[in-house]
């Protein structure tokens, strides 16, 4: 089967962020598929007013300049989204294939795909990481009734236009559901876990942690992602703050970029942990990851109090699975259950630090438990989200949409 991959943030494991569509990609590749995808070259200092096309394990990759980051202003990533949707419908609606593939955020994905579709007689398949635009709206990015208005035009066009819906969490899948979308045709294929990758991640952590005069054998609490608004780290900082009298010898290391960096920092210096005991540095790419996980005794996963937040698939969630570590979130939802269930981590209060700080530190203070939780996540990702299996389960989608299925 010829695919055409649409995703705007792709990125190959030597780039800083999530692989989901590379791994899937790959792995499509493996099974005799041609892959071809379709994204953006992000950096701000690229040069360039064209395409170009690189291997990437077998996947062709096709890469147009469309400088974007996450301290963008909402209308200046509308304008990035837009200028991407233009040129990739130019570009998708060339090529010969047996089916196109969009994945969103952001949602303007939909129309190049459509577009692609369209002219090449052929169906597409939507996936929704996220629920727009219930998130923008949310968190207010998106407050202009028109705005809204065209964005759920937009979400309904996507839909409409999509033989089948891939859902990240069944959380998502109740939102498309709710949207008027047959439920017999959405799917859940949630992030997955890169287990080989992992593999040896303990090793990768000693070495990491020898590299870190100021962290020693002490327990360290991980957050490794984005620091946007809606991720709200600076919950961490608080936490960091509340551990000093309760088990101070804990650290605390942030690994990432975003719109919030500098607001963290600062609330960190404000409150006497930044360089004490709480640590940051900048993104790493992906195949970086097993060492940093591998130092740590809990990696945390974070957002803003949003109900709308719950049913996330954050890919911080799933590597820490995969390197066997503790995990502890701060929203409800289907992953509070499965952490409650399996005993490989804790949920955390929202808006009490001292709270998660106390919840932690017992944790932290018991390393029998902690390491108990740690294999129990990594049990976790090997029965219920291995990349291997849920690729399977995305190509028995594909493929049943490319069959024409009713």
């Amino acid at each position: 089967m010829r695919i055409v991959y649409l995703h705007q943030y792709f990125n190959t494991p030597s780039m800083p962020g999530g692989t989901r569509s590379y791994e899937m990609a790959r792995r499509l590749v493996s099974k005799g598929h041609e892959v071809n995808v379709i994204t953006s070259s992000r950096d701000t200092n690229s040069c360039g007013t064209g395409w170009r096309v690189t291997r990437e394990s077998g996947i062709s990759v096709h890469w147009y300049p469309v400088p974007y980051s996450n301290s963008m202003g909402f209308s200046q990533r509308v304008r990035a989204f837009v200028q991407f949707a233009l040129a990739a419908a130019r570009r998708a609606g060339r090529m010969d294939c047996d089916l196109v593939f969009a994945t969103s955020t952001p949602l303007t994905i939909a129309l190049p795909a459509a577009f692609a579709a369209r002219r090449r007689g052929v169906p597409m398949v939507f996936e929704v990481r996220d629920l727009w635009p219930e998130l923008p709206v949310a968190i207010g990015a998106l407050k202009n009734p028109v705005g809204i208005m065209l964005a759920r035009m937009l979400e309904r066009f996507a839909y409409r236009n999509a033989r089948r819906v891939v859902a990240l969490s069944p959380g998502m899948r109740e939102g498309v559901i709710k949207a008027g979308y047959p439920a017999r045709h959405v799917h859940v294929v949630p992030n997955s876990c890169d287990l080989d990758l992992f593999e040896h991640a303990a090793d990768g952590g000693h070495r990491f942690r020898r590299t870190l005069d100021w962290l020693g054998d002490r327990p360290l609490v991980l957050y490794a992602g984005t620091l946007g608004a809606i991720n709200g780290v600076g919950y961490l900082v608080e936490v960091a703050a509340a551990m000093r009298e309760i088990l101070p010898e804990a650290r605390f290391l942030i690994v990432g970029e975003g719109r919030e960096e500098q607001t963290v920092r600062s609330k960190a210096r404000e409150l006497g942990v930044l360089d004490e005991t709480l640590f940051m540095m900048s993104a790493m790419p992906k195949d970086r990851m097993p060492e940093v996980l591998g130092a740590a005794d809990v990696a945390v996963s974070l957002f803003i109090d949003l109900p709308e937040m719950w049913a996330n698939s954050a890919n911080k969630f799933f590597d820490a699975l995969a390197a066997g570590r503790a995990v502890a979130i701060n929203y409800g939802g289907w992953q509070a259950e499965l952490l409650t269930c399996s005993g490989a981590g804790v949920v955390l209060p929202p808006n009490d630090a001292r709270v998660a700080a106390e919840r932690l530190a017992g944790l932290l203070g018991d390393r029998d438990s902690c390491r108990e939780a740690g294999l129990k996540a990594r049990q976790l990702g090997e029965e219920r989200f291995s990349r291997n299996r849920l690729a399977d389960e995305l190509e028995a989608v594909l493929l049943e949409a490319a069959s024409g299925s009713a």
